[in-house]
């Protein structure tokens, strides 16, 4: 699977936990979509971009270091991340079109955030 597959399938688990108002762990995030935590990175990368791209809530934000309780240095979309979570929180993911994976690699094409 490429890393905009990966990508489009974090999405839907990340909107998920917006509308929740739950902040996801790298950890927590990998395991629940069957990655490994070090490429966990390069597939938020996608969504991240794609979010800058389309004026969207940095949706990426809500994934946090345990140890740190941020985002990791690859988030790039936002200094001020309590700020940007509760965008993320308010934002009516549900009525938001889920990117195809094609879109996702685009974005990250167009506007690359983890290099």
């Amino acid at each position: 699977m490429t890393t905009a597959d990966w990508a489009s399938i974090i999405w839907p688990v990340l909107t998920l936990a917006a509308c929740n108002h739950q902040v996801l762990t790298y950890d927590r995030l990998a395991k629940l979509v069957g990655q490994v935590r070090p490429a966990l990175g390069q597939c938020l990368e996608p969504i991240q971009s794609y979010c800058l791209l389309n004026g969207l809530p940095a949706l990426t934000a809500i994934v946090v270091s345990e140890k740190t309780g941020l985002p990791g240095t690859g988030f790039t979309a936002a200094s001020d991340v309590p700020r940007t979570q509760i965008a993320v929180f308010n934002h009516n993911w549900l009525n938001t079109k889920v990117p195809l994976s094609i879109a996702l690699k685009e974005a990250a094409k167009q506007h690359p955030s983890n290099r």
